[in-house]
């Protein structure tokens, strides 16, 4: 018989980000099927799953109710920085960890949770300094009003100006809100060089939607003119979108074409269909590799940091300074469901404060010429 270990899982099966939630738990279900099928690993893991249901009020009593009523100290879940940030007063309670498998904004490293998707300097920071040598540095920034779009935001105005442009407008919307009209009109006059989308759920894809519309009528806001930016945008999306975001550019760890291109592995018998499926399968198996080498589930760190464990992303391992990953970084063009590699780095360390973001790397400037005459 093997030791049987019970691990949290705390994903929405409703609500307005519910195909993010759907293909983070897709990809922590996942590893644990193959882990449990898998007669020479040792241990069987058994999922304690709640659902919030999209309120981020539910999480933390919801975390609170699996530590409750089960043996877990592992938590796979959450996948706003709202609920994220609702269950680490729990977990500090409880002496437990998250895993926590999506992009986020940075400027964090708690000591009980995880980090398994990208963080600034893996997301924002390569893909404005992709894009702005492109298509210019007069950006227009949008967002959902919450963490994640205030502070994405923030940095973004940082970052142009380091690049010598400026934010010509930014505007934030109440999650869920999918009038779009007044930032269209606002982009339309602004005419940026390129409007960073840092909205969530509905409100993403009315906006896509609008921006679509808006290039079919003025080409100056097609997307090889003028697009859109996403640091969050995958696959898993674009069944909502009917074409709307064919064109625009989004960054991340993984998408599933350019990963099966670059001959990165699959996880388990299949490929992961996007990013957030990946990083939770990717958390499942760091945290079953932890138990399986001390034969305990305790949250301790050094279970988990610095241990190399194959990935959808590759090897991979957890910093132990700021518990973030080392993680790929692709730019890449969406089209239909598919996603087309722009611009591929293999690893780049995590730095969730941007204490080594160097602007003259990001954003080189050209080098004066003396002339003589």
């Amino acid at each position: 018989m093997r030791q049987r270990f019970e691990i949290g899982i705390l994903f929405s099966r409703s609500g307005g980000y519910v195909l993010v939630s759907d293909a983070c738990r897709a990809g922590a279900m996942a590893a644990i099927a193959d882990i449990n099928a898998d007669p020479d690993f040792g241990i069987e893991l058994v999922p304690v799953e709640r659902d919030p249901g999209g309120s981020t009020d539910r999480y933390a009593p919801l975390c609170e109710d699996i530590f409750r009523s089960s043996s877990a100290r592992h938590v796979v879940g959450c996948v706003t920085s709202w609920s994220r940030k609702e269950v680490i007063p729990v977990l500090e309670k409880h002496g437990a960890t998250l895993w926590y498998g999506c992009p986020y904004e940075g400027y964090e490293a708690s000591d009980h949770v995880f980090y398994t998707h990208a963080c600034p300097n893996q997301h924002l920071v390569p893909l404005l300094g992709f894009a702005v040598p492109r298509f210019g540095a007069r950006g227009y920034l949008v967002g959902s009003n919450y963490i994640w779009g205030w502070e994405m935001n923030r940095v973004a105005r940082e970052l142009l100006r380091d690049a010598g442009g400026e934010a010509l407008g930014e505007r934030c919307l109440a999650l869920g809100d999918e009038d779009v009209s007044r930032l269209i009109q606002e982009i339309e006059a602004l005419r940026p060089s390129f409007v960073l989308n840092n909205l969530i759920g509905p409100s993403s894809y009315a906006f896509l939607k609008a921006m679509a519309e808006l290039g079919r009528i003025d080409p100056a806001f097609r997307p090889e003119v003028c697009p859109v930016l996403s640091c969050n945008l995958t696959e898993c999306e674009t069944s909502r979108l009917d074409g709307a975001a064919d064109g625009q550019i989004s960054a991340g760890p993984y998408f599933a074409r350019p990963a099966e291109r670059l001959g990165w592995p699959a996880s388990g018998t299949s490929r992961s269909a996007t990013s957030f499926e990946a990083a939770t399968y990717m958390s499942v198996r760091m945290l079953a590799e932890g138990i399986r080498a001390t034969g305990r589930a305790d949250p301790d760190a050094s279970a988990f940091v610095g241990r190399p464990v194959a990935s959808p992303f590759g090897m991979v391992e957890i910093d132990p300074v700021t518990r973030h990953t080392a993680l790929p970084v692709i730019i890449g063009r969406m089209q239909g469901s598919d996603v087309e590699a722009l611009d591929v780095t293999s690893r780049i360390l995590p730095d969730p404060y941007l204490t080594r973001y160097d602007r003259a790397q990001t954003f080189p400037r050209p080098a004066l010429k003396v002339v003589m005459s």
